[in-house]
């Protein structure tokens, strides 16, 4: 069995590796929409980064759910019926509120260039979001196959041992069974003595 340190530094290392080709589409799927790019005169989303953050986020997050239910956590079962799928949901859109804070914080101190955009979003909120998903996930939604909170069903059933039966022999080497019917036909059936039931002879006179 690994190590718990060398196995939490393999799936940290494969579910970074799984974010990081989910944060590339994310990343320029976000900038496309806010910034154009030069495709286009006015980005659809450039007064409204935050929203474009969210479509670009969910893009990603369809890449993240596969890369890290088939790779990243492919020592992992989940216990939920849909295959974890609400709950990986419900934990990327509550950490996506960490990386929209940061991108509302800067928006508000003025800093609107794409630099600043992608310092406060894509690297300090992602980084703060990618840590809290990590740990959630692990928590929540993909449990190792040993952890007693994946079995939720136990059948105990008795271990029946196959063969022939051999009884159980007494203290005088015979079986129990045995034992026990001599005894009780010694019980309920007296032997008798036939010369003290038969008459006394007569006395000479």
């Amino acid at each position: 069995m690994d190590h718990p340190w060398q196995r939490f530094r393999q799936e940290a290392g494969r579910f970074l590796a799984v974010g990081l080709v989910a944060t590339i589409v994310a990343l320029i799927l976000f900038n496309f929409l806010v910034h154009g790019f030069g495709a286009m005169d006015s980005a659809w989303f450039n007064q409204n980064p935050e929203v474009a953050y969210v479509l670009a986020n969910a893009v990603g997050m369809l890449i993240s759910f596969r890369g890290t239910k088939v790779w990243a956590f492919r020592e992992r079962e989940t216990k939920h019926p849909d295959g974890g799928v609400i709950a990986f949901v419900v934990i990327n859109l509550a950490t996506m509120l960490i990386p929209v804070t940061c991108l509302w914080v800067s928006r508000g101190l003025g800093l609107d260039d794409p630099i600043s955009d992608n310092i406060s979003a894509n690297v300090i909120g992602l980084a703060l979001a990618n840590a809290a998903r990590f740990f959630l996930f692990r928590e929540f939604v993909f449990l190792r196959i040993d952890d007693p909170a994946l079995v939720l069903d136990l059948e105990f059933k008795p271990h029946t041992v196959h063969g022939p039966h051999l009884p159980d022999v007494g203290p005088f080497g015979a079986p129990d069974e045995a034992i026990g019917q001599t005894t009780s036909e010694a019980i309920s059936e007296p032997t008798t003595d036939p010369s003290r039931t038969d008459p006394a002879p007569p006395r000479a006179p």
